[in-house]
């Protein structure tokens, strides 16, 4: 088998008939010119040592090595082994609050944004696991399903912010319901579901639906993102933060606070646990610690070529053509003038 690992400065090929033919125009004027000076006979008589073959040689030359050296950076690959990979993993599913309590800044920049990051660091420490996500406020929407495509998960994301979801609130349990539904059909493997959030939930018994993804052979951890003093919840229009804060129906400004107690009782009805992730601790490190005691299954089995590189070889042509043209001169060599190699 074989392919160009670069293949795009194949592209770089259409310089070579732009060179001949702008060598071609040269030479059409340079003759043109001559003719204009004196008869050929009588202008070969002035310079004897003057060969034309030899301009031709070693433009020749100098266009084989530029191709050379075109076909060397586009990498040219030879396959020659083929190898089956069986990729072993868990299944997670992150489901993430993006209420509005999500926007206090008592971690900044703020616990939307924190989280967003603990799930970027998490998503970088994946190998062979696959990894959906869910979003979710007053109900709850699968963003990302089950996947292994993790550039494309941390992609996406980046565009979460708070005003995804049509529906306020928070929903803990409908986000574990729709986590439970999301996973894929095989159950050979330990599944996992993350909970990040705040903590308050004031829709649903979220406890209950822990309890019932436990009983499925599904763990649910939680992850509690603020701190349980809280803070006042910024005022955003258009995506642009207002110098104001939520208030509630009596003009009180809301203070949300991290419900260490509820996300504790989710953890422990799940048979997961609970970690609190602060400003200077994201606890991934405990979190890991959990999903390594999963056990694995294989997810998928790829057959791929080994492909062996071979740019070198093109380098080391080019770099002999480039010499053979420097050796070249223009001129006829007096002591070889016998040879009548350029005519």
């Amino acid at each position: 088998m074989f392919r160009f690992g670069n293949i795009e400065y194949l592209y770089l090929l259409i310089l070579v008939p732009v060179f001949i033919g702008v060598y071609i125009l040269f030479a059409v004027l340079r003759k043109s010119a001559l003719q204009r000076f004196g008869k050929p006979e009588i202008i070969s008589q002035l310079h004897p040592e003057r060969s034309p073959g030899r301009h031709v040689v070693k433009f020749i030359l100098a266009l084989m090595a530029l191709t050379a050296i075109i076909i060397g950076i586009s990498r040219p690959q030879f396959g020659s082994k083929l190898h089956e990979i069986k990729r072993e993993g868990v299944e997670l599913i992150i489901a993430l609050d993006v209420s509005n309590s999500m926007l206090a800044e008592d971690i900044q920049p703020n616990r939307l944004e924190r989280a967003k990051q603990a799930i970027a660091k998490l998503v970088d420490r994946l190998v062979n696991d696959r990894i959906g996500l869910i979003v979710f406020a007053g109900d709850a929407y699968i963003q990302i399903p089950v996947t292994t495509d993790y550039i494309s998960a941390k992609m996406y994301l980046a565009t979460i912010s708070a005003d995804i979801v049509p529906k306020q609130g928070t929903a803990i349990g409908a986000a574990i319901h729709l986590g439970m539904r999301s996973f894929g059909p095989e159950d050979k493997a330990d599944r996992a579901l993350i909970v990040i959030t705040d903590g308050e939930n004031h829709e649903d018994d979220a406890v209950a639906a822990a309890r019932e993804a436990a009983e499925k052979g599904i763990k649910v951890h939680t992850i509690g993102v603020g701190l349980p003093q809280g803070a006042p919840i910024p005022v955003y229009s258009g995506g642009t933060k207002q110098n104001a804060f939520l208030k509630d129906r009596d003009g009180n400004t809301v203070i949300s606070k991290l419900d260490d107690k509820m996300l504790k009782g989710i953890a422990a009805a799940g048979n997961g646990v609970y970690i609190r992730s602060s400003e200077v601790r994201l606890g991934l490190d405990e979190l890991f610690d959990e999903i390594n005691k999963m056990d694995t299954q294989e997810m998928e089995s790829k057959i791929y070529s080994d492909y062996d590189e071979r740019f070198q070889y093109f380098f080391g042509l080019a770099l002999f053509l480039l010499i053979a043209e420097f050796f070249i001169l223009n001129r006829k060599n007096r002591w070889l003038s016998r040879i009548k190699i350029f005519g």
